[in-house]
């Protein structure tokens, strides 16, 4: 699970000592303080280009990436490399400005003004530069946490309108390009590969996948308070090699919901020719799923994620808050051996597939800990090392798969490496946009 994420570290780390390399072979020749901010600045571009094609990268759903690293994983990884493509730029900008009037002696706004007017593609990058300054603000979390998750995620979609306007610009002004043709082809090739891949598995790998297994709403389940499970029906959805803990992106071409794309885990181990899904009514996204109708179709993206069982016979702690139930609600039908199940749950109207996980549990000789109330009212913290020691006493020779919000996930993570269990072992998953 997850085995691959030092491998893409080591790839992308090499990837940047590229560029500094690059960008040290054409910074040949500095002369005075306004060649050396004038290389720190190129420096920089180059740096930033290459971060945000790795940060798309990152977002592409490329299906050996997204199973060997993790989806959520990949999530943080892709908002970090944003942190850092933003500082690149704006540290970009004005080492350039201020490194080119030192050496045309003049001040800064006058040089300002002649980059805009007179160099090719200056004012284009100008305009990406404020476009991905505008997708970091909408992706702070005080900003983020107050929209829809569809604005927040078609406002996403600036970022390649930036990326599309910044690139003839690093063409037609990058020290590191001007006059080395081998490395325009290098980095030319780097967004043609970027852009085929988008493509590929974005839009075609959907649309051929739509055409080969038809998805389509078989049914819908009321579950518990806000909480309903949708049925796909397809043919031939064993080709798809779908394990437990995994997800798939959904699209439901119904009126009002065609133009969303959500990640929903698998709530149950996919047959040949069913699926089921389980979603919490948070809000709009969730919502108009309870009016799906019978036969309404479905693009399916998926599966995704390395949130799936390491070692499936071995013994197992499952430990779900809240919606978190639904990947580890399949896991729990599929491991071979002994599992317990700790079920955080702020009220028991917040339980769902109760009877299903008692019939489970009890069909393999595991248990289920039902963890329900306010933790003010518990007295305790039901998640704490010495809670979750008195409740599975083995805790240490068990693996471990913890999925909720992210705040409880963070949480039970630690308690369970204090309590003994050793990282390696413990596997976890979060709910967040």
């Amino acid at each position: 699970m997850a085995t691959r994420a030092p491998v893409a570290l080591a790839v992308i780390a090499a990837g940047a000592v590229a560029v500094l390399v690059l960008w040290w072979h054409s910074t040949r020749g500095i002369v005075g303080a306004g060649g050396v901010l004038t290389a720190a600045g190129e420096g920089l571009g180059l740096l930033a280009g290459y971060a945000v094609i790795i940060a798309v990268l990152l977002m592409a759903r490329l299906p050996p990436v997204e199973r060997g690293v993790g989806a959520d994983r990949l999530a943080r990884w892709h908002a970090t490399l944003g942190r850092y493509t933003i500082g690149l730029i704006s540290g970009h900008v004005p080492l350039i400005i201020w490194g080119y009037a030192l050496q045309a002696h003049r001040g800064v706004v006058g040089e300002t003004s002649a980059l805009l007017t007179t160099y090719p593609d200056v004012l284009m990058a100008t305009v990406a530069w404020f476009l991905l300054l505008g997708v970091a603000l909408v992706s702070m979390r005080a900003v983020r946490t107050k929209l829809r998750y569809e604005t927040w995620y078609y406002l996403h979609f600036y970022t390649y309108v930036a990326v599309a306007l910044a690139v003839s610009h690093q063409f037609a002004n990058g020290a590191a390009f001007t006059q080395n043709t081998a490395a325009r082809l290098w980095w030319g090739a780097l967004y043609l590969v970027t852009a085929t891949l988008i493509f590929r598995y974005r839009i075609v790998m959907p649309a051929r996948s739509f055409a080969r297994h038809r998805f389509r709403v078989a049914g819908v389940r009321e579950e518990g308070n806000r909480t309903v499970s949708v049925y796909i029906s397809g043919r031939w959805l064993g080709e798809l090699g779908t394990a437990p803990g995994q997800f798939f992106r959904w699209r439901f071409l119904a009126r009002g919901l065609w133009w969303q794309s959500h990640p929903y885990s698998l709530s149950s181990l996919p047959s040949d020719d069913l699926m089921r899904i389980t979603v919490r009514d948070v809000g709009d996204p969730s919502n108009p799923l309870r009016s799906l109708r019978r036969g309404t179709r479905v693009i399916a993206e998926g599966p995704f994620g390395a949130f799936t069982p390491a070692r499936p016979a071995h013994p197992a702690l499952l430990v779900a808050g809240g919606v978190g139930i639904t990947p580890l609600r399949a896991m729990l039908a599929a491991l071979t051996g002994q599992v317990t199940l700790i079920y955080r749950a702020s009220s028991w109207q917040d339980v769902v597939f109760k009877d299903e996980l008692d019939a489970l549990a009890a069909a393999r000789g595991g248990r289920v800990h039902y963890v329900v109330g306010a933790r003010g009212d518990l007295g305790t913290d039901p998640l704490s090392a010495t809670a979750l020691r008195d409740l599975v006493p083995d805790l240490g020779e068990r693996d471990a798969y913890v999925c909720g919000p992210p705040g409880m996930a963070t949480a039970a993570t630690t308690a369970l490496a204090v309590a003994g269990v050793a990282r390696r072992r413990i596997h976890a998953e979060s709910f967040e946009f």
